[in-house]
C-alpha cells in the first residue's frame, strides 16, 4: 500500500514539530499517517471528549489538535479558524475534512468496538438532524461545561499524540 506524504514547510513550526513524530519504518512524518481531530482548547466539553477518545483509541491511531494552535493554522482554512464552535476531523491524506456531526461519527468508527457501533446509529440520522442536535450542544457547551482561559496541556503520556 502506497502512502500519501504531504510536504510541509522545513521553516514553518508543523516542521519542527513533525521531527518528533518520525517513524521508524517509512522515514515519514506521522503527521501524515493518521488522521487529526481538532477541536477547541478551551471548552471543557471539548478536553472531556479528547480526554474521552485517547483513552479508548488504544491503538493512538489518531492525533488531536487545538483549533487555537499552530497545526490548525498551518492545515485548515480560515473559515475553520474562524469555527470554533465545531470539531474537524482531518483525513490521513488532508483530502478531506469532517466538520460537527460527520466528525464525530468519524471519531466513532476510529475508536473500534462498541463505539464504532454508536457512530452507525447516530450515522443513520440525516445529517441536517444530526448538525443540529450538535449546535444546539455547541450553544451552551460553554455555561454547562466551563471554558478555560488557555488551551489545554498535554501530559507527558498525551505528547506524542497531542499536536501544538
Amino acid at each position: 500500500m502506497k502512502k500519501t506524504v504531504t510536504t510541509i514547510d522545513s521553516n514553518s513550526p508543523i516542521s519542527r514539530v513533525a521531527a518528533d513524530f518520525q517513524t521508524e519504518e517509512t522515514g515519514a512524518s506521522g503527521l501524515t499517517e493518521k488522521p487529526i481531530l481538532f477541536f477547541d482548547g478551551v471548552c471543557g466539553l471539548c478536553n472531556s471528549s479528547v480526554d474521552f477518545a485517547m483513552a479508548r483509541d488504544r491503538q493512538a491511531r489518531l492525533y488531536y489538535a487545538p483549533l487555537q494552535g499552530e497545526t490548525a493554522r498551518e492545515l485548515l482554512s480560515e473559515q475553520d479558524l474562524a469555527s470554533v464552535d465545531t470539531v474537524v476531523f482531518r483525513t490521513v491524506d488532508g483530502a478531506r475534512c469532517y466538520r460537527r456531526s460527520a466528525a464525530v461519527v468519524r471519531l466513532l468508527w476510529l475508536l473500534g468496538f462498541p463505539w464504532n457501533l454508536y457512530g452507525w446509529l447516530l450515522w443513520c440520522i440525516p445529517l441536517p438532524i444530526r448538525n443540529l442536535g450538535y449546535r444546539l450542544i455547541a450553544s451552551v457547551r460553554y455555561r454547562l461545561f466551563g471554558k478555560h482561559e488557555t488551551c489545554r496541556m498535554p501530559t507527558p503520556e498525551e505528547r506524542a499524540r497531542i499536536l501544538p
